[in-house]
Parts: C-alpha cells; sequence; structure tokens
C-alpha cells in the first residue's frame, strides 16, 4: 500500500506517468506500419496531443485513473539531466554498436567532414544570420546555431530499413550523426562557457579546448570498452552477466568522461559502442551475441519512445506564447540551416571528391543526405540546458528554446514524413536489377519446390487430395505469373552472375568461421583475422568483381606488413615472440580456411547451378578450386617446416571440439530428462577441468636456436666443442619465408649464409642451382671482394645463419680448415666446376 507522502506521490505518479507512455508508444507501433509511417514522428505527434490535453483538461482530480495519468505526465518533468545521462547513452551505444566499423572507416572522410566542417559551417551561418535579424548577442545566435546543428537519423534510419535502402547510405548518415552530436556538444560547452561565465573567446583557445575534449572521449571509450571486452571474455557462456556488462559499460563511459574527466561523453559512447560492435563480436559468446542485440533494441526502443513522448508533450507549454516575429526568425533559421547543409554537400563534398579526399557519393545520396538530417534528442537537451542555466537571460531562453523545439518539429514533421517520397524519387526504396534477378529465382525455386512437395504434406496430414489438389494449382499459376515476370527482364550478365555468386560465398564463408567460433574450435584472435581476410575478399570482389578478389585471395595467402615487422624484429634484434605469434596465426588461419573451402566448394557444387546457371556454377567452382591450391600449398610449405606443431594445433583444435560436443551431448540428455540438473551439475563440473587442457594454444618453437642449427649443418661436422661455440658467437639465426630474395645479383656483399633446413634456388641462367640443408652461399663475393653474381631466393621456409663479413673475416682467420674449404668451393663454383 502506497503511503501518503508527497515523496510516495510523486514516485507513483513518475512510474505510472512512464508505464502507460510506455504502453501507448507499444500500440502506436504496429499502427505506424500499418499506416506506413515513422514511428517517432507518430510518437511525436501523439505527445503533442497529450500536451495540448494536460493544458485543457482543468480538473484532473475527478478523472479517475485517467486524471491521474494526466497529472502524472504535467509533472513529469523532462531536464536536460534526464535526456543526457538517461536516455542518451542508450541510444547513442545502440546505434553505434550496430554499424559496420569496416564500412564507417571507408567513409570516414566525408563522415568527418560533415561532422565537423559541416557543422562549423551551419553554426556560423546561423550565428551571423539570426543576430542579424533578431539582434540577440553573437554568442547566444552561435549557440543556436550549434545546437541545431546536431542531426538525429532515429526516424530517417528506421525508414531505411524498412525500404531496404543501401548499406552505404545508411552508414553515412548514421555515422555522420554519431560523430556530429559529438562535435555539437563540444561546441556547444565552448560557447556556453564563453556566454555564461565570460571565458576566452580566442579561437586559438577553442581549437585546444575541442581537441582536447573531442579526442579525450574517444580515449575514454577505447580505453573502457578493451577493458570491458576483456572481462566479458572471460565470462564465457554468462549471457546475463555479459549483457549488464556492457549496459554498464555505456553508462559508466558517459558518465565518466562527463563527469570525472571533463572530456566528451558521447565520443566515449561512441567509441565504445563501435569498438565492443567489432572487437567484442569475438569475446562475447556466441548464443549470447544474438540476445545482446535484442537487449540494446529494447532499451533503444523504450529509450526513443520516452524521450519522443516527452518531446511532443513539452511543445504545447514552449509554444503557447508563440509571436509573429519567432515565426519569421523560424522561417529564417530554417533557411540559413538547409542552405548551409546544401553548400557543404553539394558543393565542398563534391569538391573532396574531385581531389581523391573522398569515395564517390551519389547525388541521390547526397539528396537523402540533405532532406534526412533530422533533429531530435540532442538538439532539445542542449536547448534545455540553456533553459536550465541561472545566468542567462530569460529572452535568449526563450529564444533559444522556441525555436530549437520548432527547428526539431519542422524536420520531424516536415522532412521525416517525406524522405520516403524522395527516396523514391530516385529508385533507392527499390532492390537493385542483379538482387531483382536472385530474388526472382529464388522465389521461383522455392515455389516450384513448394508445388511439388505439396501433395506428400497433405497426405502426411490426412488432407482430402483435391484440396491439396488446389493448392497446388495456385503455386503453378504464380510460377507461370513469376516466369513471364523473368522473361520480361533484362538478363544479367555472365559477370554479373559470378559477381553475385562470389558475394553469396563470402557470406557463406564469414558464417562458417563464427559457426568455428561458436563450436570452441577457434579463439577470438583467430576469428578476427578470418573475418579480416573474409572482409577483404568482399571488398576485393565489390571493386574488381573475380579479378578483385583473386587480388584479395593473393595478398591474404602473402605476408603482411604485421609479418614484415616481426621478421625485423627478428632479425634485427633477435626478437623471435613476435614472429612466433605470427607464424602460429598463419598456421591456424590456413587450416580454418582450408576447412572453410570444402565446404564452400560442396555448397558450389549443390546450389550455385539451379541458382545462377551452370556456366556461372563452373566459374565459381574454378575459382574455389584454384584458392583451395593455393590455400593448400601454403598450409604444406608451413606443415614441411614445422611438422609436430602442425599435429600439436590438430590436437588442439579436434580436443576443444570434442569437449564442446560432449557439452552439447549433456545439455541433450539434461533437455530429455534422462538426467538430473545434479547429474548434469556435476558432469559440466568434471568437463570444465578437461577442458583446460585444451584451453592453451600450442607454442611454436622457431626453431631457431643457434647450438641446434650449427649442429645440422654438415659443414660443421667435426669441429671441436671450443670451435662450436666460437662459431655459434659468430653466426646469427634467420628464418625465411618462400619466394623471398635473399641475395640481388650485383648488389655489395655483406654476408655469406649457411642453410640448417630448406630449400632454396640460385638463379644462374637457364639452369638454376638447388641448395638445401647443409649448403652455404655468398661466399664468393666476401672472398673476392666482388659484387653478387647471382640472385638467391627461398622456395620453401629456411632456417639459415648468417654470417657477416668482419665476423666471417674472423672466423676464416681462426679457422683455417673452413678457410680452405670456403675458398675452394668459391673457386669452384667461379669455374663452373
Amino acid at each position: 500500500m502506497l503511503g501518503s507522502s508527497p515523496m510516495d506521490l510523486h514516485l507513483f505518479l513518475v512510474v505510472l506517468g512512464i508505464f502507460v507512455l510506455l504502453l501507448i508508444a507499444s500500440l502506436l507501433q504496429p499502427a505506424a506500419q500499418r499506416l506506413n509511417f515513422p514511428f517517432t514522428v507518430l510518437l511525436a505527434a501523439a505527445g503533442v496531443v497529450l500536451g495540448v490535453i494536460v493544458m485543457v483538461v482543468p480538473d484532473k482530480e475527478s478523472a479517475g485513473i485517467a486524471g491521474d495519468f494526466l497529472h502524472a505526465i504535467e509533472n513529469l518533468d523532462i531536464t536536460s539531466e534526464a535526456v543526457f545521462f538517461l536516455f542518451l547513452p542508450a541510444l547513442i551505444f545502440e546505434s553505434a554498436m550496430s554499424i559496420n566499423v569496416r564500412h564507417l572507416m571507408k567513409d570516414i572522410k566525408p563522415i568527418l567532414m560533415l561532422a565537423i566542417i559541416g557543422l562549423l559551417i551551419s553554426t556560423f551561418a546561423v550565428g551571423f544570420a539570426m543576430e542579424a535579424i533578431s539582434g540577440v548577442g553573437f554568442v547566444a545566435c552561435l549557440l543556436l546555431g550549434a545546437i541545431v546543428s546536431a542531426t538525429d537519423p532515429v526516424a530517417v534510419v528506421a525508414i531505411f530499413k524498412d525500404l531496404g535502402a543501401p548499406k552505404r547510405l545508411t552508414i553515412l548518415v548514421e555515422g555522420e550523426s554519431l560523430f556530429n552530436d559529438a562535435t555539437a556538444i563540444v561546441l556547444f560547452i565552448i560557447l556556453a562557457a564563453v556566454m555564461v561565465a565570460g571565458a576566452d573567446a580566442s579561437a586559438g583557445n577553442a581549437a585546444v579546448d575541442f581537441i582536447k575534449v573531442f579526442f579525450g572521449g574517444i580515449a575514454v571509450g577505447l580505453i573502457a570498452a578493451r577493458t570491458m571486452a576483456w572481462i566479458i571474455g572471460t565470462m564465457r557462456n554468462m549471457p546475463l552477466v555479459e549483457i549488464t556488462l556492457t549496459v554498464v559499460l555505456a553508462y559508466l563511459s558517459f558518465l565518466i568522461a562527463e563527469h570525472y574527466l571533463h572530456v566528451s561523453g558521447v565520443m566515449a559512447v561512441v567509441t565504445a559502442g563501435l569498438v565492443m560492435g567489432s572487437y567484442g563480436r569475438t569475446k562475447i559468446s556466441p548464443a549470447t551475441w544474438h540476445a545482446l542485440h535484442e537487449t540494446w533494441e529494447q532499451l533503444g526502443f523504450w529509450a526513443n519512445s520516452l524521450i519522443f513522448f516527452l518531446v511532443g508533450i513539452l511543445v504545447p507549454n514552449v509554444l503557447k506564447d508563440f509571436t509573429g516575429e519567432q515565426a519569421i526568425w523560424l522561417v529564417v533559421l530554417i533557411v540559413v540551416a538547409f542552405a548551409a547543409r546544401s553548400i557543404v554537400l553539394f558543393g565542398i563534398l563534391p569538391a573532396m571528391i574531385r581531389a581523391k579526399l573522398s569515395a564517390p557519393v551519389s547525388g541521390a545520396f547526397r539528396t537523402i543526405m540533405f532532406w534526412g538530417g533530422l533533429r531530435g534528442a540532442v538538439s532539445l537537451a542542449l536547448a534545455l540546458v540553456i533553459f536550465e542555466t541561472e545566468g542567462v537571460d530569460q529572452d535568449v531562453k526563450n529564444f533559444i528554446i522556441v525555436l530549437v523545439t520548432c527547428f526539431v518539429l519542422f524536420t520531424l514533421f516536415i522532412n521525416a514524413t517525406t524522405i520516403r517520397f524522395v527516396m523514391a524519387m530516385f529508385g533507392l526504396d527499390k532492390l537493385s536489377p542483379a538482387d531483382v534477378a536472385v530474388r526472382d529465382r529464388v522465389m521461383s525455386l522455392s515455389l516450384s519446390r513448394i508445388r511439388d512437395e505439396i501433395h506428400a504434406v497433405a497426405e502426411a496430414q490426412q488432407v482430402a487430395p483435391k484440396l491439396a489438389g488446389e493448392i497446388a494449382e495456385n503455386y503453378t499459376k504464380r510460377l507461370a505469373v513469376l516466369e513471364r515476370q523473368v522473361s520480361n527482364t533484362a538478363e544479367l550478365s555472365a559477370g554479373d552472375r559470378v559477381k553475385i555468386g562470389l558475394g553469396i560465398l563470402v557470406n557463406r564463408e564469414r558464417e562458417i568461421f563464427l559457426k568455428r567460433f561458436s563450436d570452441g574450435v577457434a579463439s577470438d584472435d583467430i576469428t578476427r583475422a578470418l573475418l579480416a581476410n573474409a572482409d577483404t575478399l568482399e571488398d576485393g570482389m565489390k571493386a574488381a568483381g573475380v579479378d578483385g578478389y583473386e587480388e584479395a585471395v593473393t595478398q591474404k595467402l602473402g605476408f603482411g606488413f604485421g609479418f614484415r615487422v616481426a621478421m625485423y624484429l627478428q632479425r634485427k634484434f633477435g626478437l623471435t615472440s613476435a614472429l612466433q605469434s605470427q607464424l602460429a596465426e598463419r598456421f591456424e588461419v590456413l587450416i580454418a580456411t582450408q576447412t572453410a573451402l570444402r565446404q564452400l566448394r560442396e555448397i558450389t557444387s549443390k546450389n550455385m547451378e539451379c541458382l545462377l546457371g551452370e556456366d556461372a556454377a563452373r566459374h565459381l567452382k574454378d575459382i574455389v578450386d584454384q584458392r583451395a591450391q593455393d590455400t593448400d600449398r601454403a598450409l604444406d610449405a608451413l606443415k614441411l617446416q614445422y611438422p609436430e606443431y602442425f599435429e600439436a594445433v590438430q590436437r588442439y583444435q579436434i580436443g576443444r571440439v570434442a569437449v564442446r560436443l560432449e557439452d552439447l551431448d549433456y545439455r541433450r540428455m539434461l533437455s530429455e530428462q534422462l538426467i538430473s540438473p545434479d547429474v548434469y551439475a556435476n558432469l559440466s563440473q568434471e568437463l570444465d577441468f578437461r577442458a583446460e587442457e585444451f584451453e592453451k594454444v600450442p607454442e611454436l618453437d622457431l626453431g631457431l636456436n643457434p647450438e641446434e642449427m650449427v649442429a645440422k649443418v654438415p659443414f660443421f661436422v667435426g669441429l671441436d666443442q671450443a670451435s662450436i661455440r666460437q662459431i655459434v658467437a659468430l653466426l646469427r639465426p634467420r628464418l625465411v619465408l618462400p619466394d623471398e630474395k635473399i641475395i640481388t645479383k650485383g648488389e655489395a656483399g655483406d654476408a655469406m649464409y649457411f642453410v640448417s633446413t630448406g630449400a632454396l634456388e640460385v638463379d644462374i641462367g637457364d639452369s638454376p642451382i638447388l641448395l638445401g640443408s647443409g649448403d652455404f652461399f655468398g661466399e664468393m663475393a666476401l672472398v673476392h671482394d666482388a659484387p653478387r653474381s647471382a640472385d638467391v631466393k627461398a622456395l620453401s621456409y629456411c632456417r639459415i645463419l648468417r654470417l657477416s663479413v668482419r665476423e666471417f673475416r674472423t672466423l676464416i682467420g681462426s679457422q683455417p680448415d673452413l678457410k680452405e674449404t670456403i675458398e675452394r668451393v668459391a673457386a669452384e663454383r667461379l669455374t663452373g666446376k
């Protein structure tokens, strides 16, 4: 039973108001879908209606629960703190986590230009125009410009999802909004400090403050997200804990950044969301990932529903004294704000594209971005901050709150409701010809299969054959209509069909890698590397079709920048840990790729012909077969050099699979009531102990121990231990990669080499010379003080010992027998014997 104290009554009204608003929002969602109307706009409209009802109903006490609800709405104060600290972190984190970071980074230049340069242009354009027409102070007008320049894509992105708009367009709009909001808030803080406290307004100080606050927020979000991802990674298969920690991350990163470090909380949450959506994908348990997204969608729905309701409820009270002069100001504000945005999108962005500073953005995309720049929660919250701040003139408060509220309403009720028609003008609400062709082909296959199976289903369900025949006839008619439609559609080219097939295979490959992670076969680090490889293949395919795909395959089978750095560290400083990690990762990546390609071969053989035609399927099979051969060769080269490690990795992987299968079997028996929960708990506990054996990836021994390498070179056999120790001190071990050139013809000789293991080729013309374990090379340039006479490259992974020219002279000076042998071999090679 509730008490009668004012605090109890206030809490009761707050709870009543919030949950009735959520009830109304839940009922409006299906109505918005049925009416084909933006949900957020419908929420704001409903809020306006509620606000009007609250104002015009005088006696709320006698209206029962409805009166209590209206009284709750009347006292449900919306404050800037509520928007910033309660709603904003949830909205921003949910949006950032759903963005593909790789796609975002491709367009990061135009996004940052719009979010920073575009916002500054809009802010100053509005500031100058509003000062000229209103007579309000310049700083206050700049504040207004910063506030109305903060975009909110919630409504338009929802429309994009409904219409299946191009993904890149969604990334551009949503990415701009995330960074734009942060920029607007940072600029707002600087300008508000100038207006309220008379702070130093120099451009230099403002720029320094902006950089500190903006990038400080990024640093906070990055550190917080990586730390939280590490914590989550230690709590596998604990969905409630994992999801809770992401909620903690969103709010704590915002609070720590804003309250304690005085940097951008928005940028902290944006960064945390982006990191958790990419890096965190392989830290969070696969079974939890789907539930995590559903949870954040739910939180986003609640936050959006309440905030747009509250925006609408606020409108009648704010605009009750709206004047004709304010209407003129509003018209000027709308014209100037949209004019500034058009200058950025149709002037500066094309200039960036011509200067090769940005990937091309079509005129259709720029038009949608122009009209889709809606305003919402952030603009309203910033206006409320000014309205609640002491020391600000009341006329300035009214000036900002009225114009911001009207501007937000204009973008919601005009832009959001018409964006669908603007997209239709450019055909962006339709599937591409390639997607239409795939859709029609898939539908044709599905209708044909269902028509053929309907009689068997009817017989199993004991349905009369006549009824089954009627349903089958309906499918036959639909199939005939579809086939006529397909016959009237332009045929896809062979290249388009193959490109579509490659896209399907890349997506399937990505799912295979995630399944390996889900099954516990691959670690999070290896899964990230595999997904990055799949992303590279997709980029190459989209950019240049088959050629781009094959070039990406070659690139990923090669040795990248990280590998080169690891090689440099080993050769220059003798540090081997980075090279060990790179080779171990290459082993697991190649094994996983080899497994995935076997599955892709099966998919190509079974599904591609019926979907894309015989010629395209054959071409795809050839591409997959060639890639499989290249992958096999790369893996075989590693296996030949490190056979023991290959076996250890296989044992590690099959052990993890066995543990996973055992766990699934126990879960099945529990679900079928074959064992009790107590028995299952005991079995799981024992399984956890056995699983520890396969938790740690085997450690790779590079085999670069100088003593062991010298022992494998027959050239040094027979030397006493003192001589061996002297030689070991002079030689430097080195791992050489396949196809790596060790010596280049014509260059000055600075060292000779002894082969411990591996195979190399000396290019002397038509008949190259093969070198193997125990051979040495490079001595001729040192003995005769002449340039290199041939190229030498590795045919496989090789372990060699390098003897520099200075150490060479030391060695032959102290070992006459070695000197004689080296000089004899050099003379024989010089004369061709």
